[in-house]
């Protein structure tokens, strides 16, 4: 099933916007005719027949608005230094929309080796991913922010700060309750100084471990993201 992105979608006759016209049009070659899904990312999809064909201003009929099954009762925050590499970044936020994330807040720290995110680049990636899985909703996705100010800022829900050290033996499987919002740091590849751990536990956040083994900074994002789906899909925790 092919999934297009409309923000803006109603039921009724809509215009796709020119790269979303040119990808039905000259990538997949649909015609008059042809039927789709799409998603505004808000958490509706529809059902889509395309009535003119044309590559600029793709015109098509959109029916039965519904829920997508991507509405949940909780939201899950993940925040993450960006890595030295895009592409490695790139493959978390590619990964988080398809199993289920509702937000991802960039941020600099003390082992940051990149300071800076090309969000609009990695805002493409994510609608990609999100169309991948026809998902209804768009995580959002912000800049980088100082990570003595992101600790400190409000969160209506849990926060933990996985870290790797000896003392933190608390599986974030054990310590997160279903259904309830989380909020989970994760640090760059030189991980979170002593400072940034005393910092976050000062604001409210728990240390705690993603397993045993050593997991790289994208990896872990995306473990972390994991654990607290599946909690919430689970009676109860049997992975850990």
């Amino acid at each position: 099933m092919n999934v297009f992105y409309l923000p803006d979608a109603t039921e009724g006759m809509v215009s796709f916007p020119e790269e979303e016209s040119k990808h039905c049009v000259k990538v997949l070659r649909m015609q008059a005719g042809d039927r789709f899904c799409v998603t505004d990312g808000k958490g509706s999809l529809f059902d889509g027949e395309l009535v003119e064909a044309h590559p600029k201003r793709a015109v098509a009929c959109l029916t039965n608005q519904r829920a997508g099954y991507d509405n949940k009762t909780f939201k899950l925050e993940i925040a993450i230094a960006p890595t030295k590499l895009n592409e490695r970044t790139d493959w978390f936020l590619e990964k988080a929309p398809e199993i289920g994330i509702d937000k991802v807040q960039m941020f600099a720290s003390d082992h940051s080796e990149r300071r800076v995110a090309n969000v609009e680049r990695f805002r493409k990636v994510m609608i990609a991913a999100m169309k991948q899985s026809i998902k209804s909703k768009l995580p959002d996705i912000e800049d980088v922010m100082d990570y003595n100010k992101l600790v400190k800022q409000p969160f209506d829900g849990q926060k933990f700060i996985a870290w790797i050290d000896d003392d933190v033996t608390e599986l974030l499987c054990d310590k997160y309750v279903k259904g309830q919002n989380a909020l989970v740091l994760i640090g760059p590849e030189g991980d979170f100084s002593q400072e940034e751990v005393q910092l976050a536990k000062d604001n409210g956040f728990i240390p705690v471990s993603l397993g045993d083994a050593r997991l790289r900074t994208e990896t872990a994002a995306v473990v972390a993201c994991h654990t607290i789906n599946l909690i919430n899909q689970m009676t109860r925790c049997n992975v850990c």
